[in-house]
């Protein structure tokens, strides 16, 4: 069995991360470094990149375990799914530690788990499967109709640069996907409609390298970007309400069909239920000629003043 190489390794390390364009810094927080398998775990490091909240973006430590997970599997089983639970908020100025059991190798199934570490204390657990390449029955639920193609929507880099505010800077600027909300963000406003539902156009701010481990842990990335809005959505809220606490709880994915995500990719989101503190949403990714790519659920802590 072959190891998975992602195939970056030109590009620079931690210290350099933080002043890259946004698409070569998430490249390069991908491009994992590989200490050494240890008893029964094989560890990697790699590091954040940067973000005025002073947190490690959920979605960077999803895709760099999902990257630390494939590097111990052959490149003949491509990552299917994984589900993962976000334990800690990480710490921007420190490494991340990943080490990983190799749990079960089959004949067509491999199953890994993957503890991301800081400061001695694990801030996300992930386990994922793998699947040698098969054939099979083949169905998907189709794209909904009437989504409008993303060139036709404003460019929420212009809409953001219009907010003088540290978060609307990093978002319109710092971030290495562009987004385009079929029924416009929720930034500032929340929109008239009061729908649990809502699309949203993705891809990467340049080109890509063509390994489709590099693009399955890119979508991992993006897949974290919105999920969470549908909820605020459905109940006027915005990300600028002010009192509002959000966290990611737990991530669950599953890959269905190839990729890439330099090309338009629309995230279809619905939030199926809110309660006691939280909300559960489901998404569904497809190409912009109708295949689906992947499913996502994700449950997070969303609250909210009384009085907003």
């Amino acid at each position: 069995m072959r190891k998975r190489s992602i195939g970056l390794t030109r590009l620079p390390r931690a210290l350099e991360v933080g002043i890259l364009e946004p698409l070569p810094a998430m490249l390069a927080a991908l491009n994992l470094v590989d200490t050494g398998a240890r008893t029964n775990e094989d560890i990697f490091t790699g590091p954040s990149q940067w973000s005025p909240q002073g947190r490690v973006f959920g979605g960077q430590v999803l895709a760099q375990s999902v990257v630390a997970a494939s590097r111990t599997v052959g490149e003949e089983r491509p990552i299917h799914s994984m589900h993962g639970y976000f334990l800690r908020p990480g710490d921007l100025e420190v490494p991340i530690t990943f080490a990983v059991d190799r749990i079960h190798d089959g004949r067509s199934f491999s199953t890994r788990r993957t503890q991301a570490y800081q400061h001695g204390l694990p801030i996300l657990s992930m386990i994922a499967s793998f699947q040698t390449v098969d054939e099979g029955l083949d169905h998907q639920t189709p794209l909904p109709e009437g989504l409008p193609d993303p060139e036709s929507l404003p460019d929420e880099r212009e809409q953001l640069a219009a907010i003088d505010h540290p978060m609307a800077r990093f978002w319109a600027n710092g971030r290495p996907f562009e987004l385009r909300h079929v029924d416009g963000p929720i930034y500032v406003e929340p929109g008239d409609e009061r729908t649990a539902q809502q699309a949203v156009w993705f891809r990467s701010r340049g080109r890509m390298p063509d390994d489709p481990a590099v693009h399955r842990a890119s979508l991992a990335y993006a897949s974290d970007y919105t999920i969470l809005e549908p909820i605020w959505r459905r109940h006027g809220v915005a990300w600028a309400t002010p009192g509002l606490k959000a966290a990611s709880l737990d991530h669950a994915m599953w890959w269905h069909r190839p990729a890439r995500v330099d090309e338009w990719l629309v995230y279809v989101q619905e939030s199926t239920s809110a309660s006691g503190g939280r909300g559960l949403s489901h998404g569904r990714i497809y190409t912009r000629d109708g295949a689906l790519v992947a499913s996502v659920a994700q449950e997070g802590m969303t609250r909210v003043p009384a009085s907003a």
